[in-house]
């Protein structure tokens, strides 16, 4: 029986891609670098620091990656702060107040920077629910390196086989695969950009999982 869920954050949480990007393009324009929409998709799923990592080589920023990423960030919060039409993905949150009502463990792992990780969460209101946050910035690789998961899993002193990951990146999917967690890909309206051809299964709506279905998962 299923005990622990892992959740994905920007993109299966809460729609903050569409911000990411927005404040992305405002820093890759100051930077005079063009990253393209196909070079873009790839870094979802990855942290910050690989992501700046990337950059840093394919274009020969003399820039540090630390200051790359604080810069990225202090553009996000201030965006976050004053975008009021910022939304929790449709059906998310009755879904997390359904597994915590029965007892499901619930923990988050992001690749978001954990300043990002508890922005979203004091806004939503989401900390009485989750027992750990576990953020990519604290590990040398970002997924589809399985370590974030295998974290998650461990501070929630779950079996591999009684936790479940939900997912929405190609990176993401590949990170629960390598970990040996059985992984739900969440395909939200309009995204396309991201293979999920190897998750177990994917959903397209929130409301077609509750604590029922997920706890006899195997």
């Amino acid at each position: 029986m299923i005990k622990t869920v892992i959740f994905d954050m920007d993109g299966v949480l809460v729609n903050s891609e569409p911000l990411h990007h927005e404040v992305s393009s405002i820093q890759f324009k100051d930077l005079n670098i063009d990253v393209t929409e196909d070079i873009y998709s790839t870094f979802t799923g990855n942290s910050n620091k690989m992501i700046y990592k990337k950059l840093k080589d394919r274009f020969q920023l003399s820039h540090e990656i630390d200051d790359l990423i604080l810069a990225k960030n202090n553009l996000f919060i201030e965006a976050f702060d004053k975008k009021e039409d910022l939304h929790l993905m449709p059906g998310v949150k009755d879904l997390i107040i359904d597994l915590h009502k029965n007892g499901m463990q619930l923990v988050v792992a992001s690749s978001s920077e954990m300043a990002i990780i508890n922005k979203v969460f004091e806004r939503f209101n989401l900390n009485q629910y989750f027992t750990h946050k576990v953020s990519g910035e604290d590990f040398p690789e970002s997924k589809p390196n399985p370590a974030i998961f295998l974290k998650a899993a461990s501070l929630s002193k779950t079996p591999i086989e009684q936790c479940i990951v939900i997912e929405d990146s190609t990176n993401g999917i590949k990170a629960a695969n390598a970990a040996g967690i059985f992984c739900i890909a969440y395909k939200s309206e309009g995204v396309d950009s991201q293979d999920q051809s190897l998750a177990d299964i994917i959903v397209y709506d929130f409301k077609d999982l509750d604590f029922e279905i997920i706890k006899n998962i195997n």
